[in-house]
Parts: structure tokens; C-alpha cells; sequence
């Protein structure tokens, strides 16, 4: 009887341990979350997530659309298969920079704003987002600016809704939030006139957070925008992945939603 009464108190004890294990955060390393409108948006982060992830963060990216509309170097037209497409070309692009498996949650591309077409997309969007966040619990959020990098309307929607939802102290989301831009030299670059959109570029002040990357994370970043063949052709990859390396000098600038969030690392932010 001693011996079943000792082995009952062990099991229980034991499921109990088990439970608070599953309870407690696993490990000690931080978690960084970039939420865009499109895959291949990342790049314009992409050498400071594949640094974040080589040290060993959790990075992970959210993508809100399914790019069934993008497709400037493709014969596949916009349709469902373009989205499957588009859809591996970013889980190709995480695995070249080393972050999780892209989250994707299918939104209508080019549509995120269509309120007539369907009043609760938005809506629709915010939940998903703070649902995926709640269970990521990020310590730090990295999104398109309110001028949407290039301004495109569904990059400025993003932005909002993340921002919206730091504003609102919605549930695992904090407040360490930064914005990358695209320096003008590149929107030049991908402009047809040869001149970038009035007023995207935010001033230089803005700038107080500044990541320093490795020539090997701008590597992967370079590999990981070659993913994006339905986006880019290998000249534009070349010519892009050069004219970054010359803009960026080795250093990431990103603005932070708080003014007080200086610094050269996102997870230690000054405050």
C-alpha cells in the first residue's frame, strides 16, 4: 500500500510539473514579429530579420494578402494559382533569411480598403492580426510606415491596423514598434519616371533606431528577394540587392513608434 500511495503522489505530482511547464514561456529568447501587406515586402527589413533570427530570436512574418494581383515577371495571370505561387515564393523567402514559416492569412490583395465590396474587411483583418500576436506575444513589432514605403494602399492599411492596435493595448501586443522605409535612392530605382513618390520619405530625424546587420545577413536578404521570381528578375535582384547595400551601409535605420525607442537594438530600446 506504502508503495502504490508513494507511485499515486508521483503521477500527480509529475502531471502537475507537466502542466506548469506547458503554462511557463519556453526558453529565454526574444521574439520579433514584421506584419506586411505582401510577400516580398519584407525586404525592406529583410538583412535585420535574418540577423535577429542568426543570433537566435523567434522571427516571424505575418503577410496579410494572398498577392493573387502582383506579378510583374510572370506569365501566370491573377488568379488562385498566382496566390499558391506567391505563397511558396515566401515561405522560400523565410527559409533563405532563417525565420519561422510565413504566416499567411489570405486576404484579398489590392483590396484590403474595398469598404463597399465588404464592410467588415478591415475589421476582419484587425482580428486576425491581434489573434496572431496575442499567440506570438512579441517583444517587438516592425511594420510599413504610414506612407506605406512605396504608398500603396494596401502597405498604409497594415501599418495602420498594427498601429492601431498598439494605441489600443490590445493583448500580447507591445509597444516596441518600428517602422522601415525604402531610402530614396531605391524608389528611384523602381520608379518609372525615375523619381520617387511625393513626400514617402520620411525625414532622417525620425530615424533613432539604427541595426547593424553583417554582410552575411545582407546576403540572405539578397537570396531571399531572389525567391520572389513572380516579383523580380535577377537583374532587378542584383541591381536592387547593390543599390541597398550602398544606401544601408551595413546599418538598418527604422522609426520607432515611441520617440523614446533609440537605440541599435529593438529588443533594448531606450525609453
Amino acid at each position: 500500500m506504502r508503495i502504490t500511495s508513494v507511485l499515486v503522489t508521483a503521477i500527480a505530482f509529475a502531471a502537475v510539473f507537466s502542466h506548469l511547464l506547458d503554462a511557463a514561456p519556453q526558453g529565454t529568447s526574444k521574439t520579433l514579429v514584421a506584419v506586411f501587406a505582401h510577400g516580398d515586402d519584407e525586404t525592406v527589413a529583410a538583412p535585420v530579420l535574418a540577423r535577429y533570427a542568426r543570433e537566435g530570436a523567434a522571427v516571424y512574418l505575418i503577410i496579410a494578402t494572398d498577392g493573387a494581383q502582383g506579378g510583374l515577371h510572370t506569365s501566370i495571370s491573377r488568379s488562385p494559382e498566382l496566390a499558391r505561387v506567391r505563397g511558396e515564393e515566401a515561405r522560400c523567402a523565410a527559409n533563405a533569411l532563417g525565420i519561422r514559416a510565413p504566416i499567411l492569412l489570405g486576404f484579398p490583395d489590392a483590396q484590403l480598403g474595398s469598404y463597399m465590396e465588404d464592410k467588415s474587411r478591415l475589421f476582419q483583418l484587425t482580428d486576425r492580426v491581434q489573434g496572431e500576436l496575442q499567440r506570438l506575444r512579441p517583444d517587438a513589432l516592425i511594420t510599413w510606415g504610414p506612407d506605406g514605403g512605396t504608398g500603396h494602399p494596401d502597405h498604409r492599411l497594415v501599418s495602420s491596423i498594427v498601429t492601431q492596435l498598439v494605441r489600443a493595448g490590445a493583448p500580447g501586443v507591445p509597444e516596441h514598434l518600428f517602422y522601415p522605409s525604402i531610402p530614396a535612392e531605391g524608389l528611384r530605382m523602381m520608379s518609372p519616371t525615375g523619381a520617387p513618390p511625393v513626400h514617402v520619405v520620411p525625414q532622417a530625424k525620425y530615424f533613432t533606431m539604427r541595426v547593424a546587420f553583417t554582410p552575411a545577413d545582407a546576403e540572405a536578404a539578397q537570396r531571399a528577394m531572389a525567391c520572389h521570381r513572380t516579383q523580380f528578375s535577377n537583374d532587378v535582384v542584383q541591381r536592387i540587392g547593390a543599390a541597398q547595400t550602398r544606401a544601408l551601409n551595413g546599418t538598418l535605420p527604422l522609426a520607432p513608434y515611441l520617440a523614446g525607442d533609440a537605440g541599435t537594438d529593438v529588443f533594448t530600446a531606450s525609453r
